[in-house]
Formats: structure tokens, C-alpha cells, sequence
């Protein structure tokens, strides 16, 4: 066989090379014949695949002693894959052109594999079988038993009624997002949408006996059909796919309890529909080759050329979904070339006669439909599980192909030299810029810029020898005593001084043995003191003028000269950069613009997670969230947070571009008669429309019989309340005849101490915090106050000189800065007032109300002045103080002392470690103190104190909830579970939405803790109950759903409020900020 041949050898399975590079990435395993032999054993099934090469005896296969090329042709097989016999390679450990470390390599890998060949699996490998084979039992068993759905529907159909033309969303039945996300972005090509609804099975379908293929393909096909046009005519918010999921899932057998591999289901649709499109196709043909619309839409073409053994080679070959590797590169550009240049492949033909090989793919032809498979799972030998990359992968809007068309290949290759070039010129310009801002030969270095300015500084600075105790002599107040003692300096400090005899001009003497000895003896007067001639910052001792005049010069220009040379080394790496962004930003390059269409997202580890889909709508021009029954509008920054990955759980793990100059692709269908765009039903055949009909017929009637049913419970009601009003109107007749005095009606007459109906507004209205004592003690004092400093004085003169001095008490503590646990705010409304800037008026109005208090009428000259305080409110002017605005900010007060109750009641309640209970009030006082902190600084209180509580509170329930789940307790397990879905996952949306990293990392903490028992071994109803938990948990959508009530408020008084506040923030300050 020829070494062409060899190379360009044909294959008959289209995503064999596909399957080859997720079973690597699975198992590790990185023996090519291995694999296929595991591929051919298991009959292309993926899960059997796994489980055969961990099987605990399983053996490797002997290899022929020939090197074994094998190059794939079709559907995503893009690599040159090279089979080695690593037993008749003899590792030269003398050889002199290989150095020690290389050696050490070689023998370490040769070891390796000796041992793999004597037992078929490694010590390591066994390990991590075990793990596998548990995994893929449990996987079975647990698809053997009916999952609960996630959610149950809305017994109100008005809840599942669908709004106007908003896009259908698809029940999750039981780990099911995968499909949705798939089918969704398929669903809004609506070109494909054309293709399903319209299809229609070939006629020698209904003879029998049918193959296998018209067995299963046939009828998922018709299921497609029919879910496709629910989803165009439905009136339902949702709609089930269950009947097209089952089919689906047969084909995944072993593997189908899973969560499916995103690429894997979409291969296995894509074949289905294909295989049903070519049956159709070769039906309808007259002659010519008949023609997959399926292929058409979704396959292209690659050339592959390269050398191998000094020959050339070029060979066609079909692609589908495109694999693409995420670790080691940031955007898609950089995966692409990756891609399309392979690296040169080592013969191992012979040992001495070796030959490499290098390969290029270049595309002929792009489909309209461009998928990218972003792989981000590898498996982790040291772990034993297989573990997701997480690394950020940008990918543009857009993007231009023409950089990987054949046809531009040789200009593709010279700018490609051209890249190469620039990007080694800019490594030796950033090497040479890091010794400018990494300046040193010690392991601490600094930007030699700032070096030689502090040497400037240095040099230009003058000693100052001033004595402490002369300082102190000097700062002391007349009766010779100071305001503060300083600081005694400790032992070491005293030791670490230099000596008095110090110069400047070299070294100093080693000291005597006297000298040591001396050192520890204290004088009790001496000892605070330092020596008298040390200067009090670090200062040249002895520089002449001349001196520095040459060194400031001589500094200055260097430092001038380095601030150059950085800022032309900044400047040529910041042109370099830009030169190699616009290396293919030409016209010509810009010939072949693929649109964004879709990008599906996966959020999660490895074994478990949760699948959404971002979709384009080019109609409304914005970007729609598909998240099972959930359709929302979204945000290309949205988009961005969640897909590019690097710091979440959620990334991209699907790429689908359209092409942008076939708009036929989602393009709507015009009526030929009227020219009228279709939509909604006209858009289906007729067959489907009866379906779609019949079934929204069903859903009126059932929203008419939930209506009528709703209609007799309000009716019900009506009869039992006027039944109900009708006796108790004859029990109060009853009892009215049998009584002689005549009871108070509601309308009646207050009490005494209440205020009559004509009295003016500041009379009928309580205090604003409910605290009328508290302000009665402060307006008495500010009376007597003002009494005392001059007796004979009118009530009016008596009231301004109460109320400057009122204000001036509150000014000062308005002003006072206090520690958090001694909040002026809260012992009077006017330090709120005043911190938050409120208007003269309404304090003016404030501290009136406050003197005009009925409760001042004990004493004659408190009652004149309170007369006095209530004439001038009655004086007051609508125009004067807008009531609206006075309201206003009373209410605003109001609202922070009900904040601050939450917000002490859930720390007071943390602090006695019930969880359970604090959290409501924490959440809702942080919810409450943002809304008030939005508008001032001084509304609310520390954020920062109170997310760190809710945060805290939260990890804490979640490894109560884990511990409880942990036990495998029934009632254990049911409470834990209980408190995550009551409690922690209503809140989880709350730490994600402002995208605090504290708070992310929480929520990926709490998370982690529950996909850790993934590998784990658990009892059956275990796995079940986290199986469903866990999607609930890791829905990475930031809505707000609702949960309980705040909790009420008991009152307080303002003495009673002030010191318990003060306790809890004593106690809750005491934790260092670093802790939050």
C-alpha cells in the first residue's frame, strides 16, 4: 500500500473521528486502535464504548508492528490520528545530543507504558474504572425509574396561557433542557422550520415490513412535526415534548440517564432528520442525485493538504458540527487557526529513518448553517472523573471566514507569516518593557521610573533633628501637662536603632563586648527617648550643594530618559497589537460574513448541569433567552456574562452561525396571493393546523371551565358572606333589645385624651416614629434650657431660643462621627433630616410639630408655648412647605426604621445561630436598605455589613441543608432538601444579579458542595431526589421569583430600638473587615 494510500484511506462512518476524540477525552485513553476496537465492540455507542475500555481485566489489544495512519473523510473528522507501537521503541538515556531532563522524561513515559502493557490498565486507570463503572450502573438503574418533573404546572390555565406572539417555550420532563436548547435554536432557523413542517413521509412508508431506520426515524420525524407547530400556533405559554424526547432517548441507551452531551444529541437529531430527508429524497429524484436539504443546510467541505514523508497529499472531506479545543486560547479566531493548521506528526515507522509530516485544512465549501463544538471537558486522571474547562472564550457577532477559504490560501499564508513575525518582534519588546517596570536583581522590583524618583527624593531631602522631649515641652499646655503620652518604643525597636556614633561615610565598627552588654540595660527616664540628633525621616546626612545639583540632574535626566524609552516601547507594542487585529480587516477578507444565531450555554460541571440557549431574533433586533418554559427577552451583555465563561459555571458550549448573505434563513413566508408575511397558523400545512386547532380548542375549554368554576367559588363566597352578615345583624338586634345602655358605636364620640375632629392635622396624627415620650423628655429640656437663660421672656422668644437649641443638640450629633453601633439616626428624625440634606422647611415644620405636642400641657409655661408652636403651624401656608414632600420624607424615615429592625431582628437571630429564621429578615433588609441607599449615602446602612450576613447566612443554611442530606435519613433528607428549595434557591438569583464576586463565589461554593455527591455512591431515591434538585439549583437565570412575606414588625420604642441595635452591632463589628 502506498503511502498516498495510507493517508487518504476512506471511511464509511461519518462522525467516527468525532466519537474517537470524545472517547479520548473521556477516558484518557490515547491508543488509537484501542479506541476503535472499543467503537466497533459497542457499535458507535458511547457509553458501551466507556464502559469496555474500563472494564477491570480488559486488555490492550496487540498492535501489528507496521505504524498505522489513519486520516477520516467525513461529517466533523478533521485529524490525522497516529497509532504507535511504543514497544520497539528503545529510549536512549546516553545519546549526547539529549540532556538530562529530556532523559528523565523519556524513562518516565517508557515506564508508563510498560506497565500499561503488562496489565492492560494502570494502578491509577483501576481507580478511576471503578469510578466509571459505578457511575454508568447508577446511570441504568436510575434511568429504569419515572423522574418527578422539575416543576408542576399552574392548575390557573390563565398562567399557561401564552401572550400574543411571544415564542413558546419547552417543558423540562425530567432533565430534559438539553433538548430544549437545541431544539429551540433550531426551531428559529426558520428555514429548518420550513423543511420539518412541511415534510411528508415518503409513500412506501405505509407498505410493510419497514427497515429499522422508517421504524424509529419515521415516527420521530412526525413527532418533530407536530411539536414544531405548537410551537408556531399554540395559545400555551409551553408545551410538552415528551412523546419526541422518548423516541429520541432509545437511541442513547446506556448513557440516556445522563444529561446529554449537547454535540451528541445534536449529531443523533441531524442523522435522524437527515436519513428521513434522504429517504423522501430519493423518492421524489428524476434521474439526478437526489439532494439531503439536511446535508445542504448543515455540511460543508475541507481540503486537507500537507507533506507526509516528503510527499504531498490533498484530500476532500465533509464536516458537520465543528469541533473546536477551548483550553490554551481566548477567542474563537485563535481556536479556528489552532484547528486548521495541525501540528507536524512524528513517523514511527523507524526509528532511524524518521520523517514528519505537517496538514492544513482549508474549507471549499461552508455551510449556511456553521456549528462550532466548543469542547470543554477533559478527563482528569489524577481525580478519576472528568472535569470541565472553564477557561473565557470570546467569540464576535460576527464572523468573517474568508481567512480560512481555500481560495485565499496563499494570502492566508502570508499574513499569517507576517503574524508570526510581529508577535516575535512583540515578545522582545515586552521582555524589554518588563525590565523597565520590573526593575532589580532582589526578589522585590519596582518600575525603575519610580526607583530613580525616590532616589531624587532622597537625596533632596533635608535631616530634621528635633528632640521628642523638646517637642513635647513645646506642644504642652500651660499647666505643664500634655493632652496624650506617647507611645514607648519596645525592646526590639530600641535595638534596631543605629548608634549614635553612625557616619555616613562607611560602614560602622563591629561592636564591643562592653557595647553588648549594655544593650539591654533600660534607665527608666532614657528609655522613650531617641537620640536627639536621629532624623525624624530618612535623610542624606552629609551632601554638598555642588553635590546635588549634580545628582538631582543626573536623576532627573535618567528618569526622563526611562519615561521615554517605556512610553516608545508602550507605543510600539500598542501599534503591533492593533497592526495584527487589522492584519485581515481588508475588503477582501471580508467577503464570507457569518452571523451569530444561537449560542447554547451550559452551566455546571462535568456530570451535571443545566442547558439554556441565547437565540437572535433579527425581527425584534435583540437577543431572546431560551430557558425551558421560561422565553425572555435578553442582552448581548447578558449574553456575554454567561457564555464566555472564566469566572462562573456557565459558558458556551455550542456556536451556530448563519450565514449573513443567505437571508433565506430566517427570513419569514410571504402569501403568494396577497403578499402578506404568514404567521401563526397560516404558517402550517393543513393536517397540522387541524392538530394545532384541536388542541387550542381543548385549552379554551379549559380555561372557560376553570373561569365558570372560578365565577361559582366568587358567588359561594357572596352567599356565605351576606349569610353570615344577615346573622350577625340579627345577634346584634338580639342583643341590643335584651341591654339597657347604649354601646359607643365606631362613629361615636374619642376619649378625652383623643383629639376632636376640628383640631388641626399635626393634633390627629401620631409622633412618625410612635414614640412621644422620647420627643417629650428632649422638647422638656430644651424649654428649661431656654428658661434658664432668661426668665422674662415671652412664649414666642421662649420657643425660638427652645427650638435653635434643640437644633443645634441634634446639629452637633448629625455631624458627630460615631461608631456603627451608636446611630444618632435613630433617637431623633431630625439627624436623619439633616444627613440626608433634607429642605429648611420641612425641619422648620418638623421641630414645630415637635413643641406642639399636646402632651406639653402640663405646666403653664410649657402650655403657652405649645399654643405658641401650633398658631405658627396653623400660620403656615400650603404654598409655604409642600405637604406631598413633608409626607415624603416622614415616610422616608419611617421606612429606615423598619430597615433597620429587619436588619437587627436577622442579625440578632444569626447570632443565636437560627438560620432558618434570620434569613427572611436578612434578605429583606438588605433588599430594603439597597432601595434606600440609591437615594442618599446617609438613608441606609452599611451595605457591605449586610450582604456579608446574607451571603454568610445562606452558606451556613446550605451546609446545614448538605449535612442533613448526608445522612441519608429520610425525614433528614427531606427537611435538608426543604430548606434549598424553600429558602436557598429563591435567594440564589438575589446574589447573582449585581454580580458581586463575593457573592459568586458563594453561590459557586454552594454549589460545588452539591455536585461533589455526583461521583459519590448513594441509595437509589437519593440519587432521584438530587438528580431533580439539582437543576433547580443550578439555573443560572438571575429573575426574581417570589418567595415568602417579610416577616411582621413588632414596635419598638426609640430607647428600646437604640440600645438593642447598639448591642448586635457591637457584637457583629467585632468581625475584621478582611472576614467579609
Amino acid at each position: 500500500m502506498t503511502v498516498e494510500q495510507n493517508v487518504l484511506q476512506q471511511h464509511s462512518q461519518k462522525h467516527q473521528q468525532t466519537l474517537l476524540n470524545q472517547l479520548r477525552e473521556v477516558t484518557g485513553t490515547t491508543d488509537v486502535q484501542l479506541l476503535q476496537q472499543a467503537l466497533q465492540v459497542s457499535n458507535g455507542d458511547l457509553a458501551e464504548a466507556v464502559a469496555f475500555l474500563t472494564e477491570k481485566n480488559a486488555k490492550v489489544p496487540q498492535q501489528d508492528e507496521t505504524t498505522y495512519y489513519q486520516t477520516s473523510q467525513v461529517a466533523s473528522d478533521r485529524y490525522i490520528s497516529v497509532g504507535s507501537q511504543a514497544d520497539t521503541n528503545v529510549i536512549d538515556l546516553t545519546g549526547d545530543d539529549k540532556d538530562d531532563l529530556q532523559r528523565a522524561i523519556a524513562l518516565s513515559l517508557e515506564e508508563s507504558n510498560r506497565a500499561f502493557r503488562e496489565t492492560g490498565i494502570t494502578d491509577e486507570e483501576q481507580a478511576i474504572s471503578r469510578v466509571l463503572e459505578a457511575s454508568i450502573a447508577e446511570n441504568k438503574a436510575s434511568l429504569k425509574r419515572t423522574h418527578t418533573e422539575v416543576w408542576s404546572d399552574s392548575p390557573n390555565p390563565h398562567d399557561r396561557k401564552r401572550i400574543d406572539s411571544c415564542p413558546v417555550g419547552l417543558k423540562n420532563v425530567g432533565n430534559t433542557c438539553w433538548f430544549s436548547a437545541v431544539i429551540q435554536s433550531l426551531f428559529n432557523l426558520l428555514e429548518f422550520q420550513r423543511l420539518v413542517l412541511n415534510y411528508s413521509p415518503p409513500a412506501r412508508v405505509h407498505d410493510l415490513p419497514r427497515n429499522q431506520k422508517e421504524h424509529r426515524n419515521l415516527p420521530f420525524m412526525q413527532e418533530l412535526r407536530n411539536l414544531f407547530s405548537f410551537m408556531v400556533g399554540s395559545k400555551r405559554k409551553y408545551v410538552d415534548p415528551s412523546r419526541a424526547v422518548e423516541i429520541l432517548k432509545d437511541a442513547f441507551k446506556a448513557s440516556e440517564s445522563q444529561q446529554q452531551d449537547v454535540s451528541e444529541f445534536t449529531h443523533k437529531l441531524l442523522d435522524w432528520l437527515e436519513d428521513a430527508f434522504q429517504m423522501k429524497a430519493e423518492e421524489d429524484r428524476e434521474g439526478e442525485k437526489p439532494k439531503n436539504p439536511m446535508v445542504e443546510l448543515f455540511y460543508g467541505r475541507f481540503l486537507a493538504v500537507g507533506v507526509l514523508e516528503g510527499k504531498k497529499f490533498e484530500n476532500t472531506e465533509m464536516f458537520g458540527q465543528y469541533p473546536l479545543q477551548v483550553n490554551g486560547f481566548k477567542d474563537l479566531h485563535e481556536c479556528l487557526e489552532a484547528a486548521m493548521i495541525e501540528g507536524e506528526i512524528e513517523s514511527l515507522h523507524s526509528a532511524e529513518n524518521s520523517a514528519r509530516s505537517g496538514q492544513e485544512h482549508w474549507f471549499t465549501e461552508l455551510p449556511p448553517v456553521l456549528t462550532f463544538e466548543l469542547s470543554r471537558f477533559e478527563f482528569n486522571q489524577a481525580l478519576g472523573r472528568p472535569e470541565k474547562i472553564h477557561n473565557k472564550l470570546e467569540f464576535p457577532s460576527m464572523l468573517y471566514m474568508d481567512r480560512y477559504m481555500d481560495r485565499n490560501r496563499e494570502i492566508t499564508r502570508i499574513k499569517r507569516e507576517e503574524i508570526r513575525r510581529l508577535k516575535e518582534h512583540l515578545t522582545l519588546l515586552q521582555q524589554r518593557l518588563e525590565r523597565y517596570l520590573s526593575y532589580g536583581s532582589g526578589p522585590k522590583r519596582f518600575p525603575l521610573a519610580d526607583v530613580l524618583q525616590y532616589a531624587m527624593e532622597f537625596a533632596s531631602s533635608k535631616p530634621v533633628c528635633t528632640s521628642p522631649v523638646e517637642d513635647i515641652d513645646s506642644s504642652a499646655p500651660p499647666g505643664g501637662t500634655t493632652g496624650q503620652q506617647l507611645p514607648l518604643p519596645s525592646t526590639a525597636e530600641q535595638d534596631s536603632l543605629p548608634p549614635l556614633e553612625s557616619s555616613a561615610s562607611g560602614p560602622s565598627p563591629a561592636p564591643t563586648a562592653a557595647q553588648q552588654q549594655r544593650v539591654p540595660i533600660h534607665k527608666p527616664f532614657t528609655q522613650s527617648r531617641l537620640p536627639p540628633d536621629l532624623p525624624m525621616h530618612p535623610a542624606p546626612r552629609h551632601i554638598t550643594d555642588e553635590e546635588l545639583r549634580v545628582l538631582e540632574g543626573c536623576l532627573h535626566r535618567w528618569r526622563s530618559e526611562v519615561e521615554n524609552d517605556t512610553r516608545d516601547l508602550q507605543g510600539s507594542i500598542t501599534r503591533i497589537h492593533r497592526t495584527i487585529e487589522l492584519m485581515y480587516s481588508d475588503k477582501s477578507m471580508m467577503q464570507v460574513p457569518y452571523r451569530l444565531h444561537a449560542v447554547l450555554v451550559h452551566e455546571g460541571q462535568a456530570n451535571a448541569g443545566h442547558y439554556w440557549a441565547y437565540i437572535y431574533d433579527p425581527h425584534q433586533r435583540c437577543w431572546m433567552k431560551y430557558n425551558d418554559i421560561s422565553v425572555t427577552k435578553s442582552s448581548w451583555e447578558e449574553l456575554v456574562r454567561d457564555s464566555f465563561g472564566g469566572y462562573r459555571n456557565a459558558s458556551a458550549y455550542c456556536l451556530m452561525y448563519i450565514n449573513d448573505k443567505k437571508p433565506f434563513l430566517i427570513e419569514e413566508e410571504f402569501d403568494k396571493e396577497t403578499g402578506q408575511i404568514l404567521s401563526g397558523m397560516d404558517k402550517l400545512p393543513p393536517d397540522l393546523k387541524q392538530y394545532v386547532k384541536e388542541d387550542n380548542e381543548l385549552f379554551d375549554k379549559e380555561i372557560q371551565e376553570w373561569d365558570a368554576l372560578q365565577a361559582r367559588k366568587a358567588q359561594q363566597e357572596k352567599l356565605a358572606l351576606a349569610t353570615a352578615a344577615a346573622a350577625a345583624l340579627a345577634a346584634s338586634r338580639t342583643s341590643t333589645s335584651s341591654s339597657s345602655p347604649q354601646p359607643m358605636s365606631i362613629e361615636s364620640s374619642p376619649p378625652d385624651n383623643a383629639a376632636p375632629q376640628q383640631d388641626p392635622e399635626y393634633m390627629e396624627q401620631p409622633s412618625p416614629t410612635n414614640d412621644s415620650k422620647h420627643l417629650q423628655e428632649d422638647t422638656e429640656r430644651a424649654i428649661s434650657r431656654a428658661a434658664a437663660e432668661q426668665e422674662e421672656r415671652s412664649p414666642e422668644a421662649l420657643l425660638n431660643s427652645a427650638i435653635k437649641l434643640e437644633y443645634a443638640r441634634l446639629l452637633r450629633f448629625a455631624q458627630e462621627d460615631t461608631p456603627p453601633e451608636n446611630d444618632y439616626r435613630l433617637q431623633h428624625i431630625i439627624v436623619y433630616f439633616i444627613q440626608n440634606q433634607a429642605p429648611k422647611k420641612i425641619l422648620e415644620r418638623t421641630l414645630l410639630t415637635q413643641f406642639a405636642d399636646r402632651n406639653l400641657a402640663f405646666d403653664e409655661r410649657c402650655k403657652s408655648i405649645m399654643n405658641v408652636a401650633r398658631a405658627k403651624l396653623d400660620l403656615i401656608k400650603p404654598e409655604e412647605v409642600n405637604m406631598d414632600e413633608y409626607e415624603m420624607w416622614h415616610q422616608a424615615y419611617r421606612n429606615f426604621r423598619e430597615t433597620t429592625i429587619f436588619m437587627m431582628t436577622g442579625l440578632e437571630l444569626f447570632q443565636k445561630t437560627n438560620y432558618v429564621e434570620a434569613l427572611m429578615y436578612l434578605i429583606y433588609s438588605y433588599q430594603y436598605n439597597k432601595e434606600l441607599l440609591l437615594k442618599g449615602l446617609y438613608r441606609g446602612h452599611n451595605e457591605e455589613l449586610l450582604g456579608h450576613y446574607r451571603r454568610e447566612c445562606l452558606l451556613k443554611l446550605n451546609e446545614q441543608a448538605a449535612a442533613m442530606f448526608e445522612s441519608g435519613e429520610e425525614p433528614e433528607v427531606t427537611t435538608g432538601l426543604g430548606i434549598m428549595n424553600e429558602l436557598v434557591v429563591p435567594c440564589i438569583p438575589l446574589l447573582l444579579v449585581h454580580d458581586a464576586e463575593r457573592d459568586l463565589l458563594a453561590v459557586e461554593d454552594m454549589r460545588n458542595r452539591w455536585c461533589s455527591y455526583l461521583g459519590q455512591e448513594m441509595e437509589s431515591n437519593l440519587q432521584e431526589k438530587l438528580t431533580d434538585f439539582l437543576p433547580k439549583l443550578l439555573d443560572c437565570s438571575t429573575e426574581i421569583k417570589s418567595f415568602h412575606d417579610p416577616p411582621k414588625l413588632p414596635t419598638y420604642s426609640t430607647l428600646e430600638l437604640c440600645e438593642r441595635f447598639g448591642r448586635i452591632m457591637a457584637a457583629v463589628c467585632r468581625v475584621p473587615i478582611e472576614g467579609r
